[in-house]
C-alpha cells in the first residue's frame, strides 16, 4: 500500500503505491519508548528528527516507515498515538491518489500551525 522514495528538497518519504480512501489505516507502526534519561541523550542527535513526543519527558521511535512521513501544514494524514498498542496509527484525512506523497503535521493536529523547528518546504 506504501513505499518510501525520494522527495525534492526533503531527502526521504512515503508514499501511496495505490488510492488509500479516507479515514483508511495506513499503518500502524510499532514503537521503542525511551526512558526520560534516554530522551535527554536521544534529544541531543539526530534521531530526534525522527522521533515523537511520548508522555512525560519520554520519547518513541517509530518503526516501519514511521518515522519517515514528511510534515506539512496541509497534510493529508495523521498520527495517532496508539497508547494501548505501543504503536502510531497513520490514517488518511482526505483520499490519497496513488504516487502522491503521504503527508503529516508534526503538531499532532492537522490544522495547528505553529511553527516547527526548520524550515518548511510545502
Amino acid at each position: 500500500m506504501i513505499r518510501v522514495g525520494l522527495c525534492l528538497g526533503k531527502g526521504r518519504g512515503v508514499f501511496a503505491q495505490q488510492k488509500i480512501n479516507k479515514g483508511e489505516l495506513i499503518e500502524r507502526a510499532p514503537i521503542i519508548v525511551f526512558t526520560p534519561e534516554e530522551w535527554q541523550l536521544i534529544d541531543k542527535t539526530i534521531l530526534t528528527n525522527y522521533c515523537f513526543n511520548w508522555g512525560d519527558k519520554q520519547g518513541a521511535m517509530a518503526l516501519g516507515y514511521g518515522a519517515l512521513y514528511n510534515h506539512s501544514f496541509n497534510p493529508n494524514a495523521k498520527y495517532i498515538k496508539n497508547q494501548r498498542e505501543m504503536a502510531i496509527d497513520f490514517a488518511a484525512l482526505t483520499e490519497i491518489e496513488a504516487g502522491a506523497e503521504i503527508t503529516v503535521n508534526y503538531n499532532g493536529a492537522p490544522n495547528d500551525n505553529t511553527p516547527v523547528w526548520f524550515e518548511v518546504t510545502d
